[in-house]
């Protein structure tokens, strides 16, 4: 069988269309992945954007501890006081004798002003109370004290029951206090909520709490995923920005029914 040699002068034509070849190979890719990068930026973060648009409601009520005292606070009330105008009679033996005889004219009309309504503390001891002794370490701790949902976008329309029912907010009560000897520093607390995507609420840096403190907590949510035991958890501290005595309590989860 006979062998054809390649003649020596079309080599380098062969070697062109090979390197044209990869040039384009190569230009499909880029374009391709130029591709790719467009899609993802249109059509991926649409997806995001919907998980984004879910809320967390929270509303506090900050308790200060209670002093060692009793608390008066008098009824407001507004008085008026009108004097009549003096006049002469006659006595028994005929002639003119000033008296304090007086008659009594219309009282002006009462005035609907409300009086100053003032609160004032009476120490039991007799004296003021003294400053707390501060010693130790801080303590948060957190308790559930409600479960249900929210009736708007608004913490003041919680209902509590057992269960969440369709397109109604979940939400729960919590109270954090401090039970230690000694004041927190700033804080913050974690929330994982149960939405359709799992999402952790992350609170900005709450108020300082000294001993016997405590803020009440409502907490709602959009977007929640049904179901039964779907379960919302709280973690107080969760940064470490302070030293506890204890960090057991700084945790707590509920299971909701979410309808």
């Amino acid at each position: 069988m006979e062998t054809k040699n390649i003649p020596e002068n079309s080599r380098p034509y062969r070697q062109s269309a090979i390197n044209t070849l990869a040039v384009i190979g190569f230009v499909a890719l880029v374009v391709l992945g130029v591709w790719g990068a467009i899609y993802s930026s249109r059509y991926v973060p649409a997806a995001v954007n919907n998980i984004g648009a879910a809320a967390v409601y929270v509303g506090s009520l900050f308790t200060p501890t209670p002093a060692p005292g009793i608390s008066v606070v008098p009824t407001a009330s507004s008085t008026v006081i009108s004097f009549g105008n003096a006049s002469s009679t006659t006595g028994s033996t005929g002639s003119p004798q000033a008296t304090t005889a007086t008659t009594t004219s219309p009282p002006p009309s009462r005035s609907t002003a409300p009086g100053t309504r003032t609160t004032v503390t009476y120490p039991i001891n007799g004296s003021a109370p003294a400053a707390p002794v501060l010693y130790g370490l801080p303590d948060l701790a957190v308790t559930i004290s409600a479960i249900g949902y929210l009736q708007s976008e608004s913490t003041d329309s919680f209902v509590a029951d057992s269960s969440v029912p369709s397109g109604r907010r979940p939400a729960i009560k919590f109270t954090v206090k401090n039970i230690g000897t000694n004041v927190s520093g700033g804080w913050r607390f974690n929330a994982s909520v149960p939405t359709r995507r799992s999402f952790t609420y992350k609170s900005p840096l709450q108020q300082v709490l000294n001993p016997g403190d405590s803020i009440d907590y409502t907490l709602g949510f959009d977007q929640a995923s049904s179901g039964e035991k779907q379960e919302l958890s709280i973690t107080l501290n969760p940064d470490h920005t302070f030293t506890e005595s204890n960090t057991a309590n700084n945790n707590i989860s509920v299971n909701l029914t979410i309808n």
